[in-house]
């Protein structure tokens, strides 16, 4: 089952190679990591925020 999980995982990295090419891949991934830790800290900022009890 985990197999086919990295498999579609290698085709998408694959398949963002061939569009970005090499020279780019680099930054592209660097701006995608940054994108998705300013979501988890947004998030767990907002996690924060909120008072825990939903008690009704």
């Amino acid at each position: 089952m985990m197999s086919g999980r990295i498999g579609e995982l290698l085709l998408i990295l694959l398949i963002i190679f061939v569009i970005f090419g090499a020279g780019k891949l680099p930054k592209v991934m660097g701006e995608l990591g940054r994108g998705i830790r300013s979501l988890r800290d947004g998030v767990n900022n907002r996690d924060k925020d909120e008072p825990r009890d939903h008690k009704e």
